[in-house]
């Protein structure tokens, strides 16, 4: 497996798949062709069928138009057999001849299809059961592991995530008003926290948890700065949680940069073995994977041991099984914002469950990550990422009606 920083990337919103891997991409062009009289892109699948609503256009136009006049063409119908979401640059010279071209694909979570070759698969085992198994015989926890195939750069690399998830949760608290994009979405961070303060102990408790998730995910849908975990669409889910249990339970920061370290490592299992593309498989591989992320990294520090971690994981991931991803006109708001809201209270519900457990189940998380991937291999791609079915078509029927 690839390191967990490409779990955990910083950038801004509203798709790590639509939004940040594009602009990536024309970044990455850009720098091969010098000179070029002009650009043509062409998008494919779903990132053609909701790029407009995930701001894909602006995302590349804002890199190459600085260089040279450029085209974008929309092919939503024909989707490439490597991915949903493929994209082909070309450079043009002035007879409209293509001088250089460049076929590539978002895979999730921001990454690009060619990042695997440039990669340094620096972690010598790929699923849960063996790492665990390790874990168990040599005395380690998950984020030791993780430490010691990572070096010690990467808690100076988490420091960093954790700082900028503090600081959108902080944001999204005081920020008022409309989100862009036409539906008509008001934030509502804030007054559920202010509602969480005049709230009984249980309401209070998740109304809090509300309102950090709905902080982060609506200035994902703004634009801001958010970090992948493990996806822009469900970044919300793990900083509500690890934010929650900090303020509640005066948690300092180190054992925070652990439960980081353990949530990156679930999340990298899932990248390894399935996918975190919605245009894959769904929103099971973005809210079902940050739900598991987030109940592994609460249930460590709930005290959980390497079972009842991986119990509260399979559970995160189990119960959003089959999920799909259907955002109405293509932006990270309808259903996307709630989702993370439910996410965040649903992995910490999860780790309570684990830790009232001796941590043995039937279903391990490595049968669950396989059946997550089975399951998306056969939604209908009207599921997954293409806003032609589910919540984004009953939309569509209600507006024309």
């Amino acid at each position: 497996m690839e390191t967990i920083k490409n779990i955990f990337r910083i950038g801004c919103g509203p798709s790590s798949s639509h939004t940040m891997a594009p602009r990536r991409a024309a970044q990455v062009f850009l720098d091969s062709t010098p000179g070029t009289y002009a650009y043509r892109v062409t998008l494919y699948g779903s990132l053609a069928a909701t790029g407009h609503g995930h701001l894909t256009d602006v995302a590349i136009t804002d890199v190459l138009s600085k260089a040279a006049p450029m085209t974008i063409e929309w092919r939503p119908e024909e989707v490439l057999p490597q991915h949903p979401n493929g994209m082909k640059f070309e450079a043009l010279d002035e007879s409209g001849a293509v001088t250089k071209e460049w076929t590539t694909f978002s895979i999730g979570g921001g990454a690009l299809s060619d990042d695997v070759k440039e990669d340094i698969h620096i972690y010598d085992m790929n699923n849960l059961r063996e790492i665990q198994e390790w874990c168990q015989q040599n005395g380690y926890s998950f984020w030791e592991y993780v430490g010691q195939c990572e070096g010690r750069d990467i808690w100076e690399f988490l420091a960093e995530v954790w700082r900028v998830m503090q600081e959108a949760i902080q944001r999204g608290l005081d920020a008022e008003g409309v989100l862009p994009g036409g539906l008509g979405v008001r934030r509502k961070a804030g007054n559920y926290f202010i509602h969480a303060q005049n709230s009984a102990k249980g309401l209070y408790n998740r109304g809090l948890m509300y309102s950090f998730a709905l902080a982060v995910i609506e200035e994902n849908a703004s634009g801001g700065t958010i970090v992948t975990a493990p996806t822009c669409g469900s970044c919300g889910v793990l900083p509500a949680v690890l934010y929650y249990m900090k303020e509640q339970f005066n948690i300092p920061e180190s054992r925070i940069l652990r439960a980081l370290a353990t949530a990156g490592l679930f999340g990298n299992i899932v990248k390894q073995n399935a996918s975190i593309s919605g245009a894959q498989v769904g929103c099971q591989g973005e809210i079902g994977v940050a739900c598991a992320m987030a109940a592994a990294a609460a249930c460590q520090l709930s005290g959980g041991s390497i079972s009842q971690i991986e119990y509260a994981a399979e559970m995160g991931l189990e119960h959003h099984l089959g999920l799909t991803c259907d955002p109405v006109c293509g932006l990270v708001q309808i259903p996307c914002i709630e989702r993370n809201a439910f996410a965040a209270t649903r992995a910490y519900d999860a780790s309570a469950f684990a830790m009232f457990s001796d941590g043995s189940h039937r279903v391990p998380f490595d049968n669950v990550v396989d059946a997550m991937r089975e399951t998306g291999h056969d939604l209908p791609n009207l599921y997954k990422e293409t806003s032609g079915g589910g919540l984004a078509k009953t939309y569509q029927k209600k507006r024309r009606k």
